[in-house]
């Protein structure tokens, strides 16, 4: 059993929320009779109708896609610029797994599954993403301190060190968050003073890009998508 609401958004025809609105105003039958009431279990007998028609549940697909720089997260744009959508199959409906920056590249993760994507990306799961950051400036003690330890609104992330430029005032570093505000890296590192060159994306969870280039993508693993679920799990646990 589950949510009529949930059936709906799964069949690809809205968000939850427009589904929740569609009920309310009696658009929506279960076996043959209007139902308006918010919460109603149904089972996969059950028929569901929405304006008169039948709707059927939509069969999910899970992506990992490296997204290169200069193109927006986002089905549309009105701006008509390249968006991640150019680069995916047109066979389905699918979306993309939260953002990355216009000028961030690494991984992304592209679904229809609306529950899989709230475990990815609500704060209250902990998921790691893990980012290689090019910076104008040095990370000097005191900023990797404040980075581990948690800062101003930031939770504490893990820091590694690759490279530093003392000569050119640069660096490099692994910088893995266990959340997912807008602009998050880039306004962390404003915060301690300092300016983000280039921004990577190398991993989300355990998904990394392998062998793929920048544009390309490949259907996620049956046990890829578990082990996603499983620490989203975990994390909501912490």
């Amino acid at each position: 059993m589950e949510r009529l609401q949930k059936r709906m958004a799964q069949a690809g025809l809205c968000s939850r929320r427009t589904a929740e609105k569609w009920i309310l105003e009696g658009r929506v039958k279960v076996n043959g009779v209007v139902c308006t009431t918010l919460g109603t279990q149904v089972s996969g007998d059950d028929v569901v109708e929405v304006d008169g028609h039948p709707i059927e549940r939509e069969e999910y697909a899970y992506y990992v896609f490296y997204k290169p720089k200069g193109c927006i997260c986002s089905v549309h744009d009105e701006k008509n610029r390249k968006t991640v959508m150019d680069y995916m199959p047109k066979d389905r409906r699918i979306y993309p797994v939260g953002r990355l920056d216009y000028d961030t590249s690494g991984v992304l993760l592209m679904t229809n599954d609306g529950q899989f994507t709230n475990e990815m990306t609500h704060p209250r799961y902990h998921l790691p993403k893990k980012y290689i950051v090019n910076l104008q400036g040095i990370l000097d003690k005191e900023d990797i301190r404040k980075i581990r330890k948690g800062f101003s609104i930031y939770q504490p992330a893990k820091v590694h060190m690759l490279e530093t430029d003392i000569t050119r005032d640069r660096c490099r570093f692994e910088l893995t968050i266990f959340e997912g505000k807008n602009h998050e890296v880039k306004n962390m590192m404003e915060e301690l003073g300092h300016h983000v060159q280039r921004l990577h994306r190398a991993a989300f969870g355990e998904i990394e890009l392998g062998d793929l280039h920048p544009g390309e993508y490949r259907i996620l693993k049956p046990y890829e998508v578990k082990q996603l679920k499983l620490l989203a799990q975990q994390g909501e646990n912490l």
